[in-house]
């Protein structure tokens, strides 16, 4: 048994770091071609921002190799991204039903009551109509306002020493509670865009939603079960049977080490999954007159579709809590923004507001 020696981990650095390097470099060029042909910005915009996420998640790990202090700083902003990511993909899924979708297909205040999914299918299904899309949406909106809380929190546990990273003992730190915490947050989030893409599966057919789904699924769901998975492994000794291990610090950076090498290796792949998934092909317009790639990428970073939702988020949480808390029954959510018209709006907006008192002839 022996530890590993220097050279061994910069030969593991270095190949990581080809990985990692590797992702930046497709998703660059996939993200220069949406902006070449930004055509369609109401969905792109959104495209863009998933695109991101593949090296945004490879370079943090080989970075976090290299810098193990740094780590702690770099993931606080990786998972914010994540979390901003579902967001992006619910707003992509949902500009492309009002706006690619005839009215006359979508049918949404004509849609039944949705069934939950299994293992939840003894639960009442959710309301049918414009309901079940606000349901939907805040569902999702809420994982994107608590995992930067949360990531904030481990931020200042840990500058405190009070985090306890990798233990899952209750009395160690707040890493177990954020923890499940996290884990729960983000299995609502992912729970609601299946139920989503399960009643309007054929809506959203046109587009490919499966293949986009399972490649951030991937992203998000396997690199955390897999750190999960190794800190198992490490634990009852299956990894670290071939190099010495003096303390639960050793462990931890085992667990770091190789979670991050993996990492790397597997958003080289998921970068040219990413480039088909979400392939800037459908988008090519020859005739049209395109914006600079200048611009285009100034619309992309413009965050006030964000901002408004989170507004309305926390009014809504606000509201019901109040309700809550003064026994008020049959609660109804009043949605001031957020949901997309079917109309479309022009070059220069994104969206616009799709008011819950719309109605439809079924």
């Amino acid at each position: 048994m022996h530890s590993l020696s220097s050279s061994h981990a910069s030969a593991w650095e270095t190949v990581a770091g080809i990985f990692a390097w590797s992702s930046l470099l497709i998703s660059i060029w996939a993200v220069s071609q949406h902006l070449m042909n930004y055509n369609k910005p109401y969905l792109q915009k959104y495209v863009v921002r998933i695109l991101w996420m593949v090296p945004i998640y490879g370079m943090n790990a080989w970075i976090g190799m290299k810098l193990p202090p740094a780590s702690i700083y770099l993931d606080t902003l990786r998972e914010c991204y994540e979390a901003f990511v579902i967001y992006s993909f619910m707003k992509y899924l949902l500009n492309f039903l009002y706006r690619e979708v005839d009215v006359e297909m979508i049918m949404i205040e004509c849609k039944p009551p949705q069934a939950h999914l299994f293992p939840f299918c003894w639960m009442t299904p959710l309301p049918g109509g414009m309901r079940f899309l606000h349901k939907i949406k805040h569902g999702i909106l809420q994982y994107t306002v608590t995992r930067p809380i949360t990531t904030i929190i481990a931020l200042l546990s840990q500058v405190l020493g009070i985090y306890g990273e990798g233990s899952y003992s209750p009395t160690s730190g707040t890493y177990v509670y954020l923890f499940i915490t996290n884990n729960i947050s983000q299995m609502i989030a992912m729970y609601c865009l299946v139920i989503f893409y399960t009643a309007y599966r054929g809506e959203l057919s046109p587009m490919k939603p499966l293949s986009k789904f399972l490649c951030i699924k991937a992203v998000v769901f396997f690199s955390f079960f897999q750190g999960v998975l190794i800190g198992i492994l490490i634990e009852f000794g299956v990894i670290t049977r071939a190099v010495v291990v003096n303390s639960d610090a050793d462990k931890l950076a085992i667990q770091r080490n190789l979670q991050d090498f993996l990492i790397c290796f597997e958003m080289m792949l998921a970068a040219v999954a990413h480039l088909f998934a979400f392939s800037h092909t459908p988008f090519v317009d020859l005739a049209a007159s395109n914006d600079s790639c200048c611009e285009s990428f100034m619309r992309v970073i413009d965050i006030s579709d964000e901002r408004t939702d989170m507004t309305d988020h926390l009014q809504q949480v606000y509201r019901r809590a109040k309700d809550t808390w003064n026994n008020k029954k049959n609660y109804e959510p009043t949605e001031s923004t957020t949901l997309i018209a079917l109309q479309p709006t022009g070059r220069n907006h994104e969206a616009t507001v799709l008011s819950p008192s719309t109605s439809y002839s079924c």
